[in-house]
């Protein structure tokens, strides 16, 4: 396969919005968001919160014990975005996320039988994520790269802020069901959500693009021929691709050590724990708006000199946390909102640039890795700032390790040079240069 390197990629787009592929690849849009918001690692992850305490009183657990299940669940994330690149390629998208969705409610269904030993919870969590790998950023990223070509990052916002979504709506619902029934109908809850909501949408819309005639034309050709881009070989043996992978795992490390931490740091700065979580309430807002403006930007500029400087962004963040005091509200809402641009940019940046720069002959599997790097840094960070906070007792040495590191992190993404172009024959070995 030939890579090139262009030499207008540098240049900006026209600034308007064309529609024609969001009219030819709304249904895309739709069911990718939906099938994000109730992907285990969304609809768990805040799910989570409205189930502890009844856990804890019917078995007894302790709170911390219920906290690391949390673990299990990123353990099992890393696990199954290294095999479901693999099966969508071998099985097709589509039939491994209509099996995902309906092994994922029968998970759902079994963990109402879970106790009376912890361990249960543990497994579960672990196996939830297995279960839920046809519903991770890995299939529907990957297939909004595929429909969408000139509006990709857009799109991409749009699909991610699927997660958003669930964090409005599930904890509210999860207590509702909760609090008139018991801990078990949460579960059935969430166990409907991926056969009701998804699955039709499934069978109904998901589909990939039409090939065009000349690749119509190659029928003796695999699929992974069919499709531009490097092999998985070529993708990992690539600098740019570890550089990639680095920088954005330190900027998620920072990103869920401040998101776990932000109560808590405001608290510490004497603050009511109300007051605390009002302030911190601005980081959702920030983050979707992050998400959806660099989303909208790195379609028509360089995308890593856009991500640079959102991902540069929550640095100054960690300065004004670092600084403010208490009666500095303008200034800890700004430090928050800006921690949470940097959040809502990471996924966009990084599914937009695996697929630049690598193209979609191996993105399934070579995003895979990333997310598998991205959720262990995010498994680790929490632990090892935790180990960091109980030698101090203070959240300044974590906010000034933080703050280095997302400016590093950030402006080491222009290191990645002009976009690749490649073409479809795999012929020729793949050419690289700055």
């Amino acid at each position: 396969m030939t890579q090139h390197n262009s030499s207008s990629s540098h240049g900006p787009r026209g600034l308007g919005i064309d529609p024609t592929e969001f009219k030819r690849a709304w249904r895309i849009v739709i069911l990718a968001t939906l099938g994000l918001a109730i992907n285990s690692n969304s609809s768990m992850l805040y799910a989570y919160g409205a189930m502890m305490v009844p856990l804890q009183q019917t078995f007894d657990w302790a709170r911390a014990d219920l906290q690391s299940a949390v673990s299990f669940m990123f353990l099992g994330s890393v696990v199954a975005s290294q095999i479901v690149g693999w099966l969508n390629l071998r099985f097709g998208m589509k039939r491994v996320t209509v099996i995902s969705l309906c092994v994922l409610s029968l998970t759902f269904i079994a963990m109402t039988r879970m106790g009376p030993s912890i361990v249960t919870l543990y497994l579960s969590f672990f196996l939830m994520s297995m279960a839920s790998m046809g519903t991770m950023h890995v299939t529907w990223t990957h297939l909004v790269n595929l429909w969408f070509e000139h509006n990709r990052g857009l799109a991409l916002a749009i699909v991610l802020s699927g997660t958003g979504l669930a964090a409005m709506l599930i904890p509210s619902a999860v207590s509702a069901v909760i609090t008139r029934w018991n801990w078990q109908a949460a579960f059935w809850l969430l166990a409907a959500l991926p056969v009701t909501l998804v699955l039709p949408l499934v069978l109904a819309w998901m589909k990939e693009p039409a090939r065009t005639p000349a690749r119509a034309t190659s029928q003796q050709a695999s699929s992974s021929e069919l499709v531009a881009g490097v092999s998985l070989r070529e993708g990992v043996r690539n600098p740019r691709f570890w550089l990639l992978n680095i920088a954005l795992s330190m900027i998620v490390a920072c990103v869920v050590t401040l998101v776990t931490n932000g109560v808590p740091l405001l608290q510490d700065k004497g603050l009511e724990a109300v007051d605390a979580a009002r302030i911190f309430g601005s980081f959702g807002l920030s983050l979707i708006l992050g998400r959806v403006i660099v989303g909208y930007l790195v379609d028509r500029f360089w995308a890593p000199g856009v991500a640079a400087v959102a991902l540069s962004l929550p640095a100054l963040g960690c300065l004004l946390l670092g600084i403010g005091s208490a009666d500095d509200t303008i200034w800890l809402i700004a430090g928050v909102m800006l921690v949470g641009i940097g959040a809502g940019a990471e996924f966009d940046v990084a599914a937009f640039l695996v697929s630049r720069y690598f193209g979609m002959r191996e993105y399934g599997r070579l995003f895979g890795i990333h997310l598998g790097l991205i959720t262990l840094a995010s498994t680790l960070a929490p632990w090892l700032f935790g180990q960091l906070y109980r030698s101090t007792g203070t959240y300044q040495a974590t906010l000034m390790i933080c703050g280095p590191v997302f400016l590093i992190g950030g402006l080491s993404l222009l290191a990645l040079g002009r976009y690749p172009i490649f073409d479809r024959s795999t012929s020729a070995a793949p050419t690289h240069s700055g």
